[in-house]
């Protein structure tokens, strides 16, 4: 058991760098949604957006 506490930070540090990444990943779409110019790019922006915040259990 004395292995369990480095184990478990290094996962909790690695579940913590996915969560920043994604939520950095959302962001960034969120504001090309907004401000490209291009009104296809903007649609492009918003269609990435929504697959990226799809939330398992609704319509497929």
């Amino acid at each position: 058991m004395s292995g369990l506490p480095p184990v478990l930070e290094s996962v909790l540090q690695g579940t913590a760098a996915t969560g920043l990444a994604y939520v950095g990943a959302v962001v960034t779409v969120a504001a090309s949604s907004v401000l490209f110019r291009s009104p296809e790019r903007r649609r492009d922006a918003r269609a990435t957006l929504t697959i990226l915040l799809r939330r398992g259990g609704g319509k497929r």
